[in-house]
């Protein structure tokens, strides 16, 4: 892999998205340990994409206008749903401390978050073949594509370290609370609302 590729990919994954405020969410709720497990299933998810794209699933997506809108209306209502969770301070979806949550849900919960995603697969189709020059074997995109995976799950693991350091600090502060859970909303809002108003290209 080249020092290029691997830095492209290092800006990707440390630009905030739905894996990164699931993550933090799930820290500050659960501490290191939900922050790990919400890594791993947001990491999987990845790999599933990696996958799609890679069978060239990816492309059917691309040119069937309605499989691509009812995929994306639905990643759009779980985000949306996720936003009112967080405000609300309900469920899985709370960042007080409460009774610990399994490993089980909290990958689950990561999967289902990025899975619904339908501009990851086409994002893997439009990035990686550009560090694959012409004739590569199969290796060299699994290669770059495990690459990538890995990078994913470490940058998760840096954000949940963040949270983790003030973890304390924020849940005894109420004021400090009521703002996190209002910009989480408003960070699953909004990249609900960014979801919607993206076409297909």
């Amino acid at each position: 892999m080249s020092f290029e590729y691997l830095l492209t990919a290092f800006v990707i994954c440390l630009s905030p998205g739905i894996g990164v405020v699931y993550t933090l969410s799930s820290t500050l709720g659960g501490g290191m340990r939900a922050g790990f497990w919400a890594s791993v299933g947001c990491t999987i998810a990845t790999i599933i994409h990696l996958a799609i794209a890679m069978a060239g699933l990816a492309a059917i997506l691309h040119t069937s206008a309605v499989l691509f809108q009812t995929i994306k209306f639905a990643g759009v209502a779980y985000l949306l749903w996720m936003a009112w969770a967080v405000l609300k301070d309900r469920g899985g979806l709370s960042v007080r401390p409460a009774e610990p949550r399994s490993p089980m849900l909290l990958v689950r919960s990561g999967i289902l978050l990025n899975i619904l995603n339908p501009k990851l697969p086409l994002f893997f189709v439009a990035f990686i073949p550009q560090f694959v020059p012409a004739g590569s074997p199969v290796g060299l995109l699994v290669e770059l594509g495990l690459g990538f995976t890995a990078m994913t799950f470490v940058t998760f693991m840096a954000y949940a370290g963040v949270a983790t350091t003030g973890r304390q600090y924020l849940l005894q502060s109420e004021t400090a609370m009521n703002w996190i859970r209002r910009a989480f909303a408003a960070s699953f809002a909004a990249l609900g609302l960014k979801l919607a108003t993206e076409g297909t290209r």
